[in-house]
Parts: C-alpha cells; structure tokens; sequence
C-alpha cells in the first residue's frame, strides 16, 4: 500500500498537470465500506454525515466540509457515527509530468528524449485533512462539476469537457488555498473545528436571536480569541460579520415579499434597530432596503397559489418547474432548465425535455442551487417545503389541480405570455368542442364516465380536477356521476374509495387506468375477476376502457392537446 510523502524527489510544480477524470456523489449507510482509489489520485469532500475515515494507516473523524487526498493505490474506509449516513464527493484526477523546457542550446539534446509521464506521488501539502466550510466555494465548485457529468444530453461535449476542466483547477486551487490544516499534536484538540462548524449551523438556524462571540465560543467549548481565529480561517469573515451578512441575506429574500414593513423585517432577521439595520443594508448592497426590491430591473409583484406576495423577474429565462403540468409551460413555448423528470418518464412529450435537468422527487436543493434559476415554480402547498425552497430564487406555488384554463393564464400572467396563453386556450376550446361534436353519435347526451386507479399496492383512487378524467367532462362529453362531482366542487384532484364503494363511483362507462407497478397490477387483476367488478352496469355492457396510467393519466396542456386525437380512437372501436 502506498503512503503519501513529500518526497524530495518530487518533480517541480511547474512541470505538473492536472487532468479531472471523474466525479461521483456517495451516500453510503453500509457501515466499514472499503473503497480503492484504483489508479488515480481521489479527493474526498465530505458534504453528511458524520464519523471515522480511515486512510492508509491514519484515522481521521469527520463532519460536513471534511476533505481528505489519497494517492493512487491508497484505500479508505468509512465507519459512520450515531446512525448517520455519509456523504461525500469523491472527485478522481491523475497527474501528468511534463519534461522541463530547454534552458540552453546544450540541454536541448538532453531533453529531446523526455515525455509527459504519469505521476503516482504526493502532490498536495501534508497533512492531509482539511477543512472547508459549507459556505465556500470548493463545495459549490464540486457540486457543479458533479452535476456537470449528470447531464445525459450534451450537445457541446467539448466545450462542457473543457468547462470541467477548469472547474476542477480552480476547485483544486482554492482546496489549497480555503482550508484550515489540522496539527495533529498534543496542544491541539482535532474535534476544536468540528465544535467550530458546528456553530454555523447553529447560526444559520437562529439567525434572529441575539448572539454573541463569547455564547458561540462558549458552545465550541474554546476560549474567544481562539474561536474568532478559529471561525475566521474556516469562513474568512469574523463571527459577527459572518452574522450580519446571514441576516441581510434573509432579509433581502423577506424584501421580495410585497407588503410587509421594514420594521417587521427587520427584526424578524435578528435587528432589534430599524435605522441600524437600514446602514447595514445599505452598505452591504448600495440601495437602502426600501428601495431593495423595486430597483430589481424588469421584477414584478405576483400573488401565488399559497398567498405569497413575490416579486419574480418579468421574463425568467432560468426556470425550474417541480410538478407533475410541465406540458402548460411547453405550451406556452417556455421552457424549463430544471424539473422532476420522473414525473415526465412516460409523458407525450417526453422528447421536447432533453436539455432540462432532473431535479429529483422531492426537489433537491443542492442541484437546484447548482443550475442557478432565476424563478421556481413548484405544484406544492406546504409552507415548509416553500421555506426549504425559497432562499434559493424568487419562488411561487402552482396549484396543478386547477383547470386548465387557470392555470395556463397564470402561468402567462407570470412568465409575460399572456398573449400565447389566449391564443393557445381558443385553439383548444375549438377543437376539443368539434371533437365532442363529432363523438355525439357515439355517446348519448348526459352519460357518465369514471376514472379509476390502483396505487401504492392495493389503494385504489377514482380521479376528479387532474389526470386522464380532466378530458372527459364537458358540456357536449361525459358528466360525472354525484360523487365525483362533489369532489370537482372542491377542487379535489383525486380521492381514495374503498373498493367496496366501487359502485356508488361507477358511471355508465368506466376508464380503467392500468398502472405500471406490479403490485398494483397484480390488485387490478384480481379486480377484474371480482363478482363485485362484473356486477357493475358498465361491466355488463361492455363499457369499459383500458387506459395506460403513465402515458395519459396527466392534466397538463401538452396531453389534453394529444388526446383530441387519441380519444376519439379510443371511444370509436
């Protein structure tokens, strides 16, 4: 096994080169994992968790903003403390020594002979732990290169190789430059940084209490003057610097919100002083605070969903869309740079979503930071998840259970397409009236439909405002029987009956949604051998229609437009 040395025999750092191979995301709950570092040099970032790393011979433990180099060959191993589950960046690169250029006619023969040359020694300075905080931008650098190589559609692969690259040198750069090296020795207590970190987060979640050095120096458990050294090299600000900026942060977030005194903001981010706090807010930014958010260029005040007052960007061109109506924003002939794609995996338009990066289900603040949106739109109504969301860009709530024709004029109202919004709800009206037109031979004038589902094993759920029923009610098409009717008078997306209640919900046709998970297909198909399902009038007389749950069971504009043609297939056979 190699150990890391700073052998004298090391080649000059002018003669070495840095080439960035890969970068993967591990969250590992396996406790005593062991992992070889192969060929290649490794940097490990630690971004969770907590506990033990072994490297080679020597023991480390390690928190969040923990970083550790290994040389080629070096392995290491992971013993997660109290439950935790690490996480951490393991980023790979291999070192290229190039020949020394010729000094003198004389050496040039000498040097005719050399070639570039892997290099398997240490490179980085010992020790080999460092520090970096949370807040620095070594880990905001690993976690854009790491989402960099996620992208499955790439269509300038050179230019997106040579962005890594420099991504990479720089990560390197200021990995040297942004650490606080660990002196292993008797006079220096190794948990004393952890205990320091520990109080920026303490910080961060009690921003708007009063706060002091001597109480912060106090919970690291070290004297002031050595947490003041101590946090300074961790963060490269002094404490109460370091929680003034946090606070103004805040509260240029709270400014965006319409309507709220600057006295009430200002002392909901921790000023007990308005006018000390409109010096500081002016100082850290050059406008006083009341003037913050109307000297955002081209913003605009909006009321969402849950009754935030936003001011969001007059035309974003950096939108993330988490929710399941991505096809109203393709309507509109916008476009999103981030989403859930998982909700998108089967949909009609599936290939319009190429270059639109998964956010993940729930949203992962980590990427979504990373792709740097300037407007979040998310289909959620909890306050927490929006407090989660929100200090990342200008955020607003969508209620993707709404019509089609509300939430289209919403999204136009915000993203300035109010005009395309229109132009694209009379297209539609007219034609899904003469598709209801022409289907009048083939339904009789107030027949009833259903649409049913089995989910999450053996629930079942009957659709009301979203998915596949969203086509099916109209003045000229199917009418919901009293129940569900009901639940369109709430507003209710969907519901969850009792199997038994099958027939109280059962309409003169029946639209079966066949769902992809087997446990739930397993439920339907023992459904479907019921006496209780060939009871049901619409069973007898053949009524029923078997529909694919991933392709069609959406509400969103691209797929109501889809189904005008692939509706009256399916009713006419």
């Amino acid at each position: 096994m190699n150990q890391p040395s700073s052998s004298v025999n090391s080649p000059p750092p002018n003669t070495l080169l840095f080439h960035f191979k890969g970068i993967v995301l591990v969250s590992e709950p396996t406790v005593g994992l062991i992992s070889q570092s192969n060929s290649d040099h490794c940097l490990l970032m630690f971004i969770g968790g907590a506990g033990r790393v072994d490297v080679s011979q020597e023991q480390y433990v390690f928190h969040s903003g923990h970083g550790y180099w290994l040389t080629p060959g070096e392995s290491y191993r992971i013993a997660p403390l109290d439950g935790t589950v690490p996480e951490y960046y393991k980023i790979t690169f291999k070192v290229i020594t190039m020949p020394l250029e010729p000094q003198s006619d004389a050496s040039l023969v000498e040097n005719a002979m050399g070639m570039p040359s892997i290099y398997h020694g240490s490179v980085l300075p010992e020790p080999r732990e460092y520090i970096v905080s949370s807040s620095f931008k070594p880990i905001q650098l690993a976690e854009e290169l790491f989402y960099s190589t996620q992208q499955t559609i790439q269509p300038h692969r050179q230019t997106t190789a040579l962005r890594q690259q420099i991504m990479f040198q720089e990560l390197l750069l200021l990995w040297q430059e942004a650490h606080v090296p660990i002196k292993h020795n008797e006079a220096f207590n190794p948990t004393l940084p952890a205990s320091v970190e520990s109080t920026l987060a303490y910080m961060e979640n009690n921003y708007e209490k009063p706060i002091t050095v001597k109480q912060l120096a106090e919970q690291a458990n070290v004297s002031i003057w050595q947490y003041s050294q101590l946090f300074r090299k961790i963060t490269g600000k002094k404490p109460l610097h370091y929680l003034t900026e946090l606070r103004l942060n805040h509260a240029k977030r709270l400014l965006l919100e319409c309507k709220r005194p600057l006295r009430e903001i200002a002392r909901q981010v921790g000023f007990s002083d308005e006018y000390y706090f409109n010096r500081r807010f002016r100082q850290m930014t050059g406008v006083p605070p009341g003037k913050y958010a109307l000297s955002a260029p081209g913003s605009v005040c909006v009321k969402d969903w849950t009754g935030h007052h936003i001011h969001i960007p007059r035309r974003a061109s950096r939108i993330i869309y988490h929710g399941e109506t991505m096809g109203d924003l393709l309507a509109l002939g916008a476009t999103a740079i981030g989403g859930s794609l998982r909700l998108s995996e089967y949909s009609v338009y599936k290939h319009r979503l190429e270059n639109v990066t998964d956010v993940g289900l729930p949203l992962d603040t980590r990427l979504t930071s990373a792709l740097d949106p300037d407007l979040i739109i998310i289909a959620n109504s909890d306050e927490q998840e929006y407090e989660r969301i929100a200090s990342i860009a200008p955020t607003v709530t969508f209620n993707s259970f709404a019509a089609l024709e509300e939430r289209l004029r919403t999204l136009g109202a915000w993203l300035d397409k109010e005009q395309e919004a229109e132009r694209w709800l009379a297209t539609f009206t007219a034609r899904n009236l003469a598709m209801w037109q022409q289907l009048s031979t083939h339904i009789t004038a107030g027949e009833t439909a259903s649409v049913f589902i089995f989910d999450h094993g053996d629930r079942l759920f009957v659709m009301g405002m979203s998915g596949f029923s969203s086509a099916l009610y109209h003045p000229h098409g199917f009418q919901p029987v009293e129940p569900i009717q009901k639940m369109l008078d709430e507003g209710l997306g969907f519901a969850e009956i009792n199997p038994n209640e099958l027939p109280d919900y059962a309409g003169d046709r029946i639209f079966m949604l066949v769902p992809t998970a087997p446990d739930s297909k397993h439920t339907l198909e023992c459904m479907l051998n019921s006496p209780l399902w060939h009871n049901l009038p619409a069973v007898r007389q053949g009524q029923v229609y078997f529909v694919e749950a991933d392709r069609w069971n959406w509400s969103d504009a691209m797929t109501r437009q889809k189904l005008l043609t692939a509706l009256p297939k399916l009713l006419v056979h």
